[in-house]
């Protein structure tokens, strides 16, 4: 894995081939370079690049932790989206991952063979099976791996005025609706329209 290596998220990397850049953009159209448009043109593929790149970085440091941790990359995303709730049924929680009930069975049988998680009947519908995180051995295991990055997150976002953390939060929680809509998409939801 060191011998693998992310371009850098700035500079002429981002900017396609013809601004120096190492590789080329991957785009539906292209971008118009003519006057004031160029300098917005130039952005848009960087912004571009730049999430491509934070989304590989994301699934590289995640393998990366799954591995240090012990359990694999799928079980460790599982139990990342069911610590924002702490609990989930079974069947939410192949909904929010779209794992099959049958995989989603796999994963739970896994973490909590590992301790990560028990499963209850729900009170109030004994047919329904609730997944509960252990949150003493997810701390123990999974944030300390976890906790060196957080401090970083931390320490940039210290380098930010309030304003400018709450335009980066509504940033994130647009993008958090165009992956939400595009999972949608590939896993058979409707078909996006076309502007």
């Amino acid at each position: 894995m060191s011998d693998e290596r992310v371009p850098d998220a700035g500079g002429e990397a981002g900017r396609g081939r013809e601004a120096g850049g190492e590789w080329e953009l991957p785009w539906a159209e292209p971008f118009v370079t003519d006057g004031e448009r160029a300098e917005r043109a130039e952005l848009a593929a960087a912004f571009g690049a730049g999430i491509r790149r934070t989304g590989a970085l994301m699934q590289l440091m995640g393998q990366a932790a799954a591995d240090r941790i012990g359990i694999n990359a799928t079980d460790l995303n599982c139990l990342n989206i069911l610590s924002f709730s702490g609990r989930m049924t079974a069947g939410e929680l192949a909904r929010a991952t779209g794992l099959t009930t049958a995989s989603i069975t796999g994963v739970i049988d896994r973490l909590e063979e590992a301790g990560y998680v028990t499963r209850e009947r729900d009170p109030h519908d004994r047919r329904r099976v609730v997944v509960q995180v252990v949150l003493e051995k997810a701390l123990k295991d999974v944030a300390s791996v976890f906790r060196p990055m957080i401090r970083d997150w931390q320490e940039v976002a210290a380098h930010y005025s309030d304003d400018e953390l709450r335009l980066i939060v509504d940033f994130y929680g647009r993008m958090e609706e165009v992956f939400r809509h595009h999972l949608g998409r590939l896993r058979g939801g409707p078909e996006p329209t076309e502007p």
